[in-house]
């Protein structure tokens, strides 16, 4: 009977975090992870709904809710209340490749669509996910699963974001050779060098990789594929490509982002730098020395974008001891609580207060956001370096942001970090490979899904999407491998 009414016995207890002035000192992880009895009176509260909005993905009011991997939540809750971890574990894996990436990463769209959430708290559906996949690597349940029969044909996947990563794990499983090509020095594309070691701690991603390997996939690093020549030699190699190369093209502020200003990088640019110096020592992400192409100590920052690239910014900078920080979103502010023509289980349209934020408040006594403000022109010293941004307040008219004359505010500014979204893959594997990309920068299949113009090449991820989460990267990967299966096999399985 206890699980049964469990929802209304147990109240939601989330992560616990550490305290501000303690996780600002380094790198790591700042949650505290509940016991294993905790996690299974989480679990406890799934009400196993007839009709699981949690595991849809439906559209609704034109915004997704519910899982795009569809994994079957109430089934694996069920089996860690019961203390079937192993079970639990079984039923995770069946839809989700990668529950240690989504598990610290993901918006959690499956809470937002939780029954328990209509007019209470969702179920801490992410934090169990985490728990079950995390608790399975530290038991030894995530041992190699070589595949028993080879299938005689060889796949090519360029890019190892989690699209790239996934679609060669579900081909492997199918019992194809995979080859995986990144043209950085480590796995992982944004995963590893977009988003910080607080958040996704890179010693996950090494974990990952290397029972990739052990299952028989080889990763080729610090290769890129973007001349035409090693793009016809892969398809004659190779009996398939799969291009997951991302959608890393910035979007610009018109006038200040080309480069030639001391002080203005691009979101991404900087977080790469800024994790790729960390001193890891003894296994530890020790405060850092600024970046030598980004120094933040002392300076005043100014970030544009309110996205997660934008909070991961601002964290980033409070640990690298920033004077102040500032961070400006272009969209009016949105209410605390759902609006009444946003209700359940639509996505809520609410204001987020992310660890950023929270972080940035506890050392600065206030919010760094500044809702309908943007950049309009730069100042500088008279060494050319950065000196001030002149911000402008904006609104929205059919569709365009509006400039509302005279809301001119000049904010002091040594380093401004522009987080504002992307426009597209980068074009140069696309172009080697033959591949049309659409009006958004993205990779065209028109003839068929994941399918481009020229046989054999497929895309997946953000490089078809458009910039998305790293769990519709993971959902895209796999339906590609499905769609390649079938290509190469004449069916799927």
């Amino acid at each position: 009977m206890d699980t049964q009414v469990a929802f209304l016995k147990y109240s939601r207890k989330d992560n616990p975090e550490k305290p501000c002035e303690e996780r600002l000192k380094n790198f790591d992880e700042f949650h505290v992870f509940l016991s294993e009895d905790e996690r299974r009176n989480q679990a406890k509260r799934c009400m196993h709904c007839g009709i699981p909005m949690c595991q849809s993905a439906v559209k609704l009011a034109g915004m997704i809710t519910g899982c795009p991997l569809h994994n079957l939540i109430p089934e694996w809750q069920e089996n860690i209340a019961a203390g079937h971890p192993g079970h639990a574990l079984a039923r995770l894996l069946k839809t989700n490749h990668f529950p240690e990436f989504t598990g610290a990463v993901c918006p959690a769209l499956c809470e937002k669509a939780c029954v328990n959430g209509a007019y209470g708290d969702a179920v801490s559906i992410r934090d169990n996910e985490r728990f079950l996949i995390e608790n399975a690597f530290k038991n030894g349940l995530m041992t190699p699963s070589v595949p028993v029969n080879r299938s005689g044909k060889k796949v090519a996947v360029i890019g190892s974001g989690p699209a790239g990563l996934a679609a060669a794990d579900a081909l492997n499983k199918r019992g194809h050779q995979v080859s995986v090509y990144e043209r950085a020095d480590e796995i992982g594309g944004l995963l590893m060098y977009g988003i910080p070691n607080m958040k996704l701690d890179k010693a996950i991603i090494k974990r990952r990789r290397a029972l990739m390997e052990a299952e028989g996939i080889t990763f080729v690093t610090k290769t890129a594929v973007d001349t035409k020549s090693r793009a016809e030699k892969l398809k004659k190699t190779f009996d398939a490509v799969a291009l997951c190369c991302g959608a890393r093209k910035p979007r610009a502020l018109a006038g200040i982002s080309d480069g030639d200003i001391p002080g203005v990088a691009y979101a991404v640019d900087f977080l790469t730098a800024v994790t790729k110096g960390l001193n890891t020592a003894e296994g530890k992400n020790i405060a850092m020395d600024p970046p030598r192409e980004y120094p933040v100590k002392g300076k005043n920052v100014v970030i544009v974008g309110g996205g997660d690239t934008g909070n991961d910014c601002i964290a980033t900078v409070l640990r690298l001891g920033c004077k102040s920080v500032t961070a400006l979103e272009m969209m009016p502010e949105p209410p605390s609580v759902r609006r009444e023509d946003n209700p359940w289980p639509e996505w809520p349209k609410i204001k987020k207060t992310d660890y950023g934020h929270t972080e940035a408040i506890s050392v600065f006594g206030k919010d760094p956001r500044l809702f309908q403000r943007t950049v309009k022109s730069v100042n500088r010293d008279k060494d050319g370096a950065l000196q001030s941004v002149v911000t402008v307040s904006v609104t929205l008219e059919n569709g365009k942001l509006t400039e509302i004359k005279g809301s001119e505010k000049t904010l002091p500014c040594e380093l401004l970090l522009i987080a504002a979204g992307f426009t597209g893959a980068e074009p140069k594997t696309a172009k080697a490979f033959g591949v049309k990309l659409s009006p958004r920068g993205t990779a065209s299949c028109d003839v068929r899904p994941y399918r481009t113009s020229v046989p054999g090449v497929f895309a997946a991820g953000d490089m078809r999407r458009g910039a998305s989460l790293v769990v519709w990267a993971i959902a895209e990967g796999v339906a590609c491998a499905k769609e390649m299966d079938r290509y190469m096999m004449g069916y799927t399985v």
